[in-house]
């Protein structure tokens, strides 16, 4: 049974930087304290229930939500028509002044804000649990080691998309916050390393069935990897993936297909996804990818028979078809691997596309899963990730002859029969891993942070062929980051003083 129940603990301090007067001024019987609430083991776990809980919301994983930021505006999902409102954030004429007003609810500010209200609501948490004197030693670690991932799981995305942030970890007023400065981004994912190391030592290394959702010691442990790299900590990033593959009960699945399968959402190789419920907390992220009908077929003469061949099988095009396959990821993805069934299709029931679409993405059941009521988990992390992470790693050590085993492991159901890689020198092996990355972890949310780790997003940008826009004429430097939002400027004016241009906006 999952654990996401209907019920949301809500904070006396505000979710978010703004509207904090207005806030202040509900009704106090409509508020539940921190001072009468964090007594019990069972009040602290409905506390992190909320966390996972924010995780949710459109603005995070809920929707496209941080898909905007991190797989958009690279090189494999684009719309298929222009829509508008979120066009900025793929084609690179993104600005301080159209930050906000582009975003209704689930773009960049949304974004600041929910993470920021993990990392307060985490710091309550933390005080409170520091305070109490009633609840059992073991308790109190692991109600820490889930907050402290939390927290620096939402740092660890305030870093990648904005790069130096305001940082705190105590308890502090509205006031106080409001008028922290950006601390450098090296400094955070210092400390965030130490929290996730202690997380990773007192959380379960599985997770039991009442619990489906929520975060074991691998999770922790895959999120360090990916700093790790992000640092060109090699060593360190080799060491810890290699924990995960060794000693983690994560295995490779033998077939990549039923990785995404539904009813299949619990499988070995995923580390960890965000859990939903249909008409409990049911998601749209999986509209993104679902075509709609009104675009196909290709053959707009056979849109009825399209249509009852669907219902015949009671599904249907329902989606909103704006995150297709590019026509870059179309023509590049090598026709012999057996992963391209999964993320390219451009026929299905027999009938031609008018786009082509990544399945592993989409839910056309219509009797179990209607359109904005989805049960599909957000799929986070799998071990597949892990793995390519270890070669990376060992190739930027010692070269190619140790990270063949990592990246052939991934291979080797991609191809009948097998095509392990050899031969390669350092710079040929990294090239072969970028691609690798983007066959194997394609639309999973990877791809853009990627491109920005490895320094080559520019260049991808520019030589990539879109179909609804092309980015190549606007994309500059400072685009690896977002503007801080307007709205949390005129809250917060010191946020301008280490960097005046806003990274690089004004």
């Amino acid at each position: 049974m999952k654990f996401i129940t209907k019920y949301i603990l809500i904070f006396v301090i505000s979710a978010t930087f703004i509207d904090c007067d207005s806030y202040l001024e509900e009704e106090p019987k409509a508020i539940t304290s921190p001072s009468t609430f964090f007594n019990t083991v069972e009040e602290f776990e409905l506390a992190i229930v909320g966390l996972y809980e924010t995780w949710q919301q459109n603005y995070l994983h809920g929707n496209i939500g941080l898909y905007r930021f991190t797989e958009n505006g690279a090189d494999i999902v684009g719309p298929n028509r222009n829509f508008g409102q979120v066009e900025p954030y793929m084609s690179y004429s993104l600005s301080e002044s159209n930050i906000s007003a582009i975003s209704q609810g689930a773009g960049a500010p949304m974004t600041w804000q929910g993470l920021y209200s993990i990392i307060l609501n985490s710091n309550t948490i933390l005080s409170k649990l520091e305070l109490n004197d009633v609840i059992s030693q073991s308790s109190k670690e692991r109600i820490e080691a889930e907050t402290l991932f939390h927290r620096a799981y939402a740092y660890y995305y305030l870093t990648n998309l904005w790069g130096d942030v305001p940082y705190y970890r105590d308890n502090l007023p509205i006031s106080e916050i409001q008028a922290l400065p950006r601390t450098d981004k090296k400094t955070i994912r210092d400390e965030i390393l130490v929290d996730l190391q202690k997380a990773q030592a007192s959380l379960p290394s599985s997770i039991s069935t009442n619990n489906l959702g929520k975060v074991s010691k691998w999770v922790a442990a895959t999120v360090m990897v990916k700093i790790y790299l992000i640092q060109n900590k090699w060593e360190q990033a080799k060491s810890k993936a290699l924990e995960i593959i060794n000693d983690s009960p994560h295995k490779l699945l033998d077939d990549y297909a039923s990785v995404f399968k539904l009813g299949n959402e619990y499988n070995e190789e995923i580390i960890w996804s965000i859990d939903f419920a249909k008409d409990v907390n049911g998601n749209n992220w999986v509209d993104h990818f679902t075509p709609r009908i009104r675009d196909e077929p290709k053959d707009k003469s056979k849109k009825a028979e399209l249509s009852a061949a669907l219902a015949a099988r009671n599904e249907g095009f329902t989606g909103y078809g704006l995150a297709i396959a590019l026509p870059d990821f179309v023509k590049k993805f090598p026709l012999d691997d057996l992963r391209r069934a999964s993320n390219v299709t451009s026929e299905y029931l027999g009938y031609e596309l008018n786009f082509s679409y990544i399945p592993k993405r989409w839910n056309l059941d219509q009797i179990n899963s209607p359109r904005g009521n989805h049960a599909d988990n957000k799929l986070i992390f799998r071990l597949a990730d892990v793995y390519l992470m270890a070669a990376e790693a060992e190739n930027e050590l010692n070269g190619p002859g140790n990270a063949y085993q990592y990246i052939n492991k991934v291979r080797e159901r991609a191809f009948e029969p097998d095509q392990p890689l050899s031969g390669l020198s350092k710079e040929e092996f990294r090239l072969a891993l970028y691609d690798e990355r983007k066959w194997e972890l394609a639309a999973e949310g990877e791809r853009r942070m990627d491109l920005i780790r490895w320094g080559i997003l520019l260049d991808v940008v520019k030589n990539t062929e879109y179909r609804v826009y092309d980015p190549a004429p606007n994309i500059k430097p400072h685009h690896i980051l977002l503007p801080i939002p307007p709205e949390e400027l005129i809250l917060n004016p010191t946020l301008l003083e280490s960097d005046p241009t806003n990274n690089g906006y004004r």
